[in-house]
Order: structure tokens, then C-alpha cells, then sequence
């Protein structure tokens, strides 16, 4: 028997349970940026990276809140697209659910590339273009099932993830707790401020840090996309939300800091990962090897994030009447199967462009995707001051905390950040891109709305 809405409309199945949502917020915050980007992001701004992850952090935090207060006002409705939709109008979610629908695309398209790469490195004859072929049939058939085995292998692919980070940051505890030598060198703390103290490449380098650790959050908000599919929503985002702060501590600068103390900053290669350099300096046998299925994991995990995400962007679009009625269709499993087919469909033209496409070419995609990311995050904080002030006498439980002050300082945050991304010779192109690709969206609904009188 299909589940019905308001709207007498077949609705999604609340198949999600308090620890797939808590696992897919883990997963969200949790990308190969931190596995194999950190060793470029540590040369950049030296130990001040911690205190960027610490900021970013907080901010992330804040739009959290802020997006759990908008979804939680009213769970009956499917994602933060509904809520945008009512507070900002049909233009800006129009706007809104493409970007977001192509920013998990494009990201997905450098996860499936990026697979390729690594099953090569067990199966040096296995063309590039095959692993991502057999990923997307696999996650496909997967999400086409149950909501339920999406939470459940989303659950796993962040268990793994976790179990790297924690195992690296236990093993920097126990060489600090014994004044281990690793390489010739005691493990200290000393080791993150003794070579040019913690800003040793100045402000500059500080505020440039702040584009790749921002890079690092992308996809956290996927939670606002499981308020429809979640048992609980009431209980299980609040405590989703909530606990953002104590991983970000944990795995961003609990990592950090014991990659930090174990090298120097400035003897932290770029060509491999922090990861890989702390467990082979320590003797673990297989480092390369083990980090190569933990970085496989994270890619499966961004690509099986994007399917899903993807499809219920569409479904929701499509229920807004900002896409085909086809892509609103659910199967007799609660799941939007057009709108997840379409996704997938699309993730199949990553394995052409492996063979059309340099690598350069990804970079500026997923650079793109990115810089949506975040204008998709300035929109829900927009979204949420406008519903503060419609409900100021009607407001739920679960509140943005310091608002109005937390909110504006959010939004002049990631502001910020779009700014300095203008001054980086290297991201100034995918952000003029970004730009353009949002005035194409708007100007598209216009001649939409103009053929629809």
C-alpha cells in the first residue's frame, strides 16, 4: 500500500533510521579531501589550518541549525527545497535544486573518475573507464531498491572512513603518550609551531586555506534531503545536527594535529597522503594499500550520496512543478525511480569523458560544484531568516542558536569566501563559471514561466 500526502500524492517511505541518519551526516562531513587533499592544504597555511577547521566548523555548524530549523518547522515536507520554495518563491528554488542537482553530478562524475584510478592500483590492467561503469550499475541498482540499503551501505561506507580517522588519531596519542622517534624525530606537539611558528605562512596563507577546508564540508547538508525519508525526523536530525561539532573536533583537528606532531608541517609531501606518510613512517605494512581502499571507500560513498541525492533533488523539483511530472513518479517501493534513473543515466557520460576529457577539465568541474555548493548554502540561511520572520510568534522547538547574529554572520562568512576565491588566479575561472551558470538558470525559468502564460 502506497504511503499518501496532504496532497492525496504517493510519498516517500520514512525507511531511514536514527543511525543511517547520523552515518550520512558522518559521511557528508567526511570526503577524500581530508584523506589525500590535506597534505596540500597543511603546505598552504601550516599549523594555522587547524584554526581554519575550527572556524569552518563553527560556521557549519550555525548553518546546520539553521537548515534543521527550516526542515523540522514543517517534517511532513520532503527536503530544504520545499522550504525554500515557500520563503523565497518558485524562481529561487528553481535555481536552487538545479544547482544542487548539478553540484552532486559534477562532484560524482571526480568520484567516478577518481575510482578508476584507484582499482587500477590493484588491477594495473583494468581499463579506467571500467570501475566506474560497474560502480554506477551497482549504486544504481542499490538506491533502486529500498531507502533502507542506501542508509545501510551510506552507514558502512562512513564506518570505514571514521575507523581510518580514529586509528590515526590513537596511533599520534600513543607515539606522543611514549615520546615516540618516528624518522629520526621524538613525536611532539612541539613539532606543529617549532618551524615558523603557527602562521608561518602568514595571513595570506591562513585566509587561502580557507577555500580547501570549506571544500572539505561539502555535502554535510545532504541531511535536509532525508527529512521525507527519515523515521523520525524530530528526533534523528536534531541529534545529527547536534553532534556536527564533536566530529568536526575529532576527525579534522584530531587528524591535523596528530599528522602535525607526528611530521613537521613543512616535511608533509603533497604527492601522498599525510595518511599514508604517518602509518608507513610507524612501519604499518600495506599503508598505500590500505589507504587506497579507504580513499575507494570515500569515493563510492560521495558517488551513492549523489545518486540519491540527485533523484530526490529532481523528485522534489518535479513536485514543484520545476521539472517534468514524470521525475515526481515514485515505484511501489516509495522510491523516485525516474528521477533516480535519469541521475544515473547522466553519471554514465563520466565514462566517455574519460576517454574525451583531460584531467584538467574535472578539476574545474568539481571546483565549480563547490563554489555551488556554497551559494546553495548562502540560499538556505537566506530561506531561514525569511521564515524567522514570518513565524516570529510560531516557532518550533529546535531554534538557531544567536540568531539573528549567528545567521548574518554565516552568510557574510561564506561571502567572504567567494570573495577570496576571486583573488585565487586558479579559482577565479570556475567562479566567474559558477556566476554565469546561476544567470542561465534564472533567465531559463523566465522564458519557462513566459511560455507557461
Amino acid at each position: 500500500m502506497e504511503l499518501m500526502d496532504e496532497d492525496n500524492k504517493p510519498k516517500l517511505n520514512r525507511g531511514l533510521k536514527s543511525r543511517h541518519v547520523t552515518m550520512i551526516a558522518i559521511g557528508g562531513a567526511i570526503g577524500t579531501g581530508l584523506f589525500l587533499g590535506s597534505g596540500s592544504a597543511i603546505q598552504s597555511a601550516g599549523p594555522s589550518i587547524i584554526l581554519s577547521y575550527l572556524i569552518v566548523g563553527i560556521i557549519t555548524f550555525f548553518m546546520m541549525r539553521a537548515l534543521g530549523e527550516l526542515i523540522l518547522a514543517d517534517p511532513s515536507k520532503h527536503s530544504f527545497l520545499d522550504a525554500v520554495k515557500k520563503y523565497l518563491g518558485d524562481r529561487v528554488e528553481f535555481v536552487a535544486g538545479w544547482t544542487y542537482w548539478a553540484c552532486w553530478l559534477s562532484l560524482a562524475m571526480a568520484d567516478l573518475t577518481a575510482t578508476g584510478i584507484y582499482l587500477k592500483y590493484w588491477f594495473p590492467w583494468l581499463p579506467q573507464w571500467v570501475g566506474p561503469l560497474l560502480i554506477v550499475i551497482l549504486l544504481m541498482l542499490v538506491n533502486m531498491v529500498d531507502v533502507g540499503l542506501f542508509g545501510e551501505l551510506e552507514s558502512w561506507f562512513s564506518m570505514i572512513k571514521v575507523i581510518a580517522i580514529i586509528a590515526l588519531i590513537l596511533t599520534g596519542a600513543v607515539l606522543l603518550l611514549f615520546h615516540t622517534k618516528v624518522a629520526g624525530r621524538t613525536v611532539s606537539f612541539t613539532n606543529i609551531v617549532s618551524h615558523g611558528g603557527f602562521f608561518p605562512t602568514e595571513i595570506s596563507g591562513f585566509l587561502m586555506s580557507f577555500q580547501m577546508v570549506v571544500f572539505a564540508f561539502v555535502g554535510v547538508e545532504i541531511v535536509g534531503l532525508t527529512a521525507g525519508e527519515t523515521a523520525n525526523p524530530e528526533k534523528d536530525i536534531p541529534k545529527a545536527i547536534n553532534t556536527l561539532p564533536v566530529r568536526i573536533g575529532l576527525f579534522y583537528i584530531g587528524s591535523m594535529l596528530a599528522i602535525m606532531a607526528v611530521y613537521p608541517w613543512n616535511q608533509i609531501k603533497t604527492t601522498s597522503s599525510p595518511f599514508v606518510q604517518v602509518f608507513a613512517a610507524i612501519g604499518v605494512i600495506g599503508a598505500a594499500g590500505i589507504l587506497n581502499f579507504v580513499v575507494l571507500t570515500a569515493a563510492m560513498s560521495a558517488t551513492n550520496s549523489a545518486i540519491f541525492s540527485t533523484s530526490r533533488s529532481l523528485y522534489a523539483l518535479s513536485r514543484g512543478g520545476n521539472a517534468p511530472k514524470k521525475l515526481g513518479e515514485l515505484s511501489n517501493k516509495a522510491i523516485p525511480k525516474n528521477a533516480l534513473t535519469v541521475s544515473s543515466l547522466i553519471l554514465f557520460v563520466v565514462v566517455i569523458l574519460n576517454y574525451l576529457m583531460p584531467a584538467r577539465i574535472f578539476d574545474i568541474v568539481s571546483t565549480v560544484s563547490t563554489i555551488n555548493f556554497v551559494v546553495v548554502w548562502l540560499i538556505i540561511m537566506w530561506a531561514h531568516i525569511k521564515y524567522r520572520k514570518a513565524n516570529k510568534a510560531n516557532l518550533g522547538e529546535f531554534k538557531m542558536p544567536g540568531f539573528p547574529f549567528t545567521s548574518w554572520l554565516t552568510i557574510i562568512f561564506y561571502l567572504s569566501v567567494l570573495v577570496i576565491l576571486f583573488f585565487i588566479p586558479t579559482t577565479r575561472l570556475p567562479l566567474v563559471l559558477s556566476g554565469l551558470f546561476i544567470i542561465v538558470l534564472s533567465l531559463i525559468y523566465g522564458l519557462l514561466v513566459k511560455n507557461k502564460d
